[in-house]
């Protein structure tokens, strides 16, 4: 068999995972000594609401009294839509306490202009709600949407990769779409990478393994050998898959290069470990030595919420894969193509005018919160991105009666730390109650389309301010504007939800 003409749908799969760890990628272009003394910086503080519940609906608007600024971290998460998305297709409604809004809304592309250097372009824009839109209490309640954008980069200039992946092998990895799809991304993507970049490939079920140390890619046949001989077999053990991904991730780790840890695996743990917190400490510590941690989900039983946790900690992101065709999508359309970073612990605070805005509220996000005062806490964690993302957040504001076309709603501030030296930078613009004001049909395409992903997932929850044919229709009307394949395909599984329900 000529293993290297792999199916068409296996190098898409695998061009979607160069783009995964292309868009998590640490900074090559630190120095030795900066590196060093990055890793031996004190752990930063986390006090993101990672374990807080989100607010029920009735009760979730700010009044601008009593606490006007919002404050989160930046989320390139887009796993949870994923995830909904094939159970949607299998016939299955997701559990709405694992549906996070922000992941839905960011698996779409908005078209937000670049910045011409590194950090973001703020892009705020908004509209009043749709007319079937049922806001409780009744008032001008209007949609604001704040946008972010990063430079993208020529895959030809980026840093050399130490990649380390780690490879869930347990039994439940035996289904189709999981351990043969893992095996092929991985023989499609060593044939793309350059042959400077090194790969080490560890394997976990009840126990871990090293299969291949790190290697260089000039050294493929080795590399593919090692892919071929994974088999699924046992528990999963993933906090031993981890502990021993990272030992081998330092031991070969590459000053000024690109070094990550790679977790695939449908995240289903069941020996050790098999909670959040524990395992977290482990990333946790290792991400601030420059080794951070990517997620790539797959299976129809699928651990989200730890998936989810392990990334955001491990200062990187979680992607979930189901099927060539949302690879595609998802991996190469969504996620840039280099191995590069653009913001380190990026936070949005989002000021409201009192006098203006009565209450807001954010749509998703609810793990990612930061304390106000922490806006300018460097050691607070923010979130990681790269070249070429875009990141979003929805608000629903609720503006006091004639309020003047120029009165200011709110102020937008950006902060993040430059890769090569954390030194801290920040950007900012405002918003009028002119740019709210317009119908929600002639507002911008990718708007309605953040609109009904946004409001998708909060009805997945248990909202009640719109209806799952009212979203379809949404979609639908903005998926001919767009001419966006994965807005159609947005809009028919709206449908298909509104048949599940």
């Amino acid at each position: 068999m000529d293993r290297f003409r792999r199916p068409s749908r296996v190098a898409v799969l695998v061009v979607a995972l160069s783009a995964v760890l292309a868009g998590s990628a640490c900074t090559a272009h630190r120095s030795a000594s900066d590196s060093a003394a990055h890793r031996e910086a004190p752990t930063q503080p986390d006090r993101r609401t990672e374990e807080s519940p989100p607010l029920p609906f009735t009760d979730g608007e700010i009044r601008t009294d009593e606490d006007p600024q919002s404050t989160f971290g930046v989320d390139v998460d887009t796993a949870s839509y994923g995830y909904a998305r094939r159970l949607i297709n299998d016939g299955r409604l997701p559990d709405g306490e694992n549906v996070r809004a922000e992941e839905f809304v960011n698996a779409f592309d908005q078209d937000y202009p670049e910045p011409a250097g590194d950090g973001f372009a703020i892009h705020v824009d908004g509209a009043r709600l749709p007319e079937e839109h049922r806001s409780e209490p009744a008032g001008d309640v209007r949609l604001l949407r704040v946008g972010l954008q990063t430079r993208g980069e020529d895959a030809a200039t980026r840093p050399d990769a130490a990649l380390t992946f780690v490879v869930d092998v347990s039994g439940s990895m035996g289904g189709p779409g999981r351990l043969d799809l893992v095996q092929d991304a991985l023989h499609t993507l060593v044939d793309q990478l350059r042959d400077t970049d090194s790969v080490a490939i560890v394997v976990f079920h009840k126990k871990a393994r090293t299969i291949r140390k790190m290697t260089r890619v000039s050294d493929a046949d080795a590399l593919h050998d090692a892919i071929d001989s994974l088999r699924t077999e046992g528990s999963t053990n993933l906090e031993a898959g981890l502990e021993l991904g990272y030992r081998v991730a330092r031991d070969g780790f590459r000053e000024g290069a690109s070094n990550r840890v790679i977790l695939l695996s449908d995240g289903l743990a069941n020996v050790g470990n098999d909670t959040a917190e524990p395992i977290l400490e482990r990333v946790r510590e290792e991400a601030a030595k420059e080794i951070a941690l990517l997620g790539v989900g797959v299976g129809s039983d699928y651990g989200d919420r730890l998936m989810e946790q392990l990334a955001d900690r491990g200062d990187g992101f979680v992607v979930y894969v189901s099927e060539p065709e949302q690879a595609r999508e998802v991996f190469v359309r969504r996620l840039p193509a280099t191995l590069a970073v653009r913001a380190l612990d990026a936070k949005v605070q989002v000021t409201f005018d009192p006098s203006a805005v009565r209450s807001y509220r954010l749509i998703g996000y609810a793990n990612r919160a930061i304390a106000d005062e922490d806006f300018r806490d460097d050691r607070v964690d923010g979130g990681e991105v790269g070249p070429g993302h875009s990141v979003t957040a929805l608000y629903a504001v609720r503006v006091h009666d004639d309020v003047p076309a120029g009165a200011q709603l709110a102020k937008v501030d950006v902060r993040w730390l430059d890769p090569r030296n954390r030194s801290a930078s920040e950007t900012s613009s405002g918003v009028t109650a002119g740019a709210l004001a317009g119908g929600f049909e002639a507002s911008a395409p990718r708007l309605r389309v953040c609109y009904a992903a946004g409001y998708f997932a909060e009805t997945l929850r248990g909202g009640s301010e719109t209806t799952y044919a009212d979203l379809a229709a949404v979609a639908e009307h903005a998926a001919v504007e767009t001419e966006d394949r994965q807005v159609d395909d947005l809009a028919r599984v709206i449908r298909r939800a509104a048949n599940l329900d």
